[in-house]
């Protein structure tokens, strides 16, 4: 079976249709710091307003426990979905309870109401499948069909993502089908030279892509904190740097099969290494195999690659014709220690082929460091999902929508 996209549901003018978005964007005293997963339900919602359906969008918030809790509400969403949208937003203050059904039922063709967190409810995420498919029963009572197109949750099966799914007539909406038609070219006949970029804290959350991607690429880039590990498995000390002990031995399997596939397995040769955590902390720049050798010593703590390394990874990126990049290169957030993620980012801007920022706080880097979306290739609203997808593992939300 296909993906079941928008035209198989058929005429939806006048039909209520649930739509489950990914509006999980970042709040700070309530106010939100990037809309990009906003920005990016828009086609999906203005081709179904088009068409004259009555819009019902839910999605969740942060970590709320299964309980309402008023800073993960979704109303900020709301107000800045209205903004976006150039018309009003309903907010029901409630998920399927009398707020959400008067809301529902106050729509017009081609109006819109967003109701509140749907993680306020324990069932969503349940482990239970009774208790989850009770809860997409109450969801279903909103609706005449349900058009999926979070793809930040499709690696889950929750409530609304893959029960709802069987409930109601369903499809993928136009943001699912664009991520997959960019991961399918990424894991099927790429174009060369292909590089992978990955960076983050813990390698242990990437080695299931790396594992799956070895055979495909090229050429893989290796930073962030995961590197640490890299450098102890090739007999290095790296002073107080992220370090898991626990995977230096996977880590130099992987360095052996890159060698053998003839992968270009390109780890960072200096290191911007700090005296403490911090935007004011002493920091000096370092060969990567001695950081300890700074005035830091032992408690060192490398934050970020360097520049000779944040040189050649931009080089290599713009000569490569297809790059995927997932993790920043340093801790972004404060200013000495961004240069190596602003400079593999503006190398991805300047890729003469498909550019792809993988999600999660990739995404966030890019967007405070002050690029547009429109300056790469395409940005992943999914950074879980994304890796899960290149790691060639089965995604439950797809699975239900007819992705084989």
């Amino acid at each position: 079976m296909a993906l079941r996209t928008l035209d198989s549901l058929g005429s939806l003018a006048g039909k209520r249709v649930v739509v489950r978005c990914d509006l999980n964007v970042p709040l700070k005293d309530g106010v939100i710091t990037d809309d990009g997963r906003v920005r990016a339900s828009l086609p999906t919602l203005n081709a179904l307003i088009n068409q004259g359906a009555r819009l019902v969008v839910c999605s969740h918030l942060g970590r709320p426990d299964g309980a309402p809790d008023a800073k993960y509400s979704l109303a900020p969403v709301a107000q800045r979905l209205s903004e976006l949208l150039g018309k009003p937003v309903a907010f029901a203050r409630d998920t399927v309870g009398e707020s959400a059904h008067e809301a529902v039922a106050a729509l017009e063709d081609g109006d819109v109401a967003v109701v509140e967190n749907l993680r306020f409810h324990p069932s969503e995420t349940s482990k239970d499948d009774d208790e989850r498919r009770g809860f997409a029963e109450q969801l279903a009572g909103l609706g005449d069909a349900l058009v999926s197109d979070g793809f930040g949750v499709v690696h889950r099966k929750q409530a609304s993502v893959f029960e709802l799914a069987e409930l109601l007539p369903s499809s993928a909406g136009l943001l699912i089908a664009a991520e997959l038609e960019v991961l399918d070219r990424l894991t099927e006949k790429p174009e060369r030279p292909y590089t992978v970029v990955l960076g983050g804290s813990k390698v242990s959350d990437k080695l299931g892509v790396i594992s799956h991607l070895l055979p495909r690429v090229d050429r893989l880039l290796i930073g962030g904190g995961m590197l640490f590990t890299f450098l102890a498995a090739q007999g290095h000390k790296v002073g107080s740097s992220l370090l898991e002990a626990d995977q230096l031995d996977t880590v130099r399997d992987y360095m052996r099969r890159a060698d053998e596939s003839g992968v270009e397995l390109v780890l960072p040769t200096d290191i911007v290494v700090a005296s403490k955590f911090g935007a004011d902390a002493e920091h000096v720049v370092t060969p990567a195999d001695r950081i300890e050798d700074t005035p830091f010593g032992a408690s060192g703590l490398g934050l970020d690659i360097g520049p000779d390394t944040a040189t050649r990874f931009a080089d290599l990126v713009r000569d490569s014709k297809t790059v995927f990049w997932n993790g920043p290169m340093g801790v972004f957030e404060l200013a000495p220690f961004a240069a190596g993620t602003k400079a593999v980012a503006k190398a991805l801007t300047e890729v003469d082929g498909l550019s792809v920022v993988g999600g999660g706080d990739s995404a966030a880097a890019v967007r405070q460091l002050g690029f547009t979306d429109d300056a790469f290739g395409h940005i992943s609203t999914g950074g879980g999902a994304s890796l899960e997808f290149l790691e060639g593992k089965k995604l439950p939300g797809l699975e239900v929508l007819g992705w084989q």
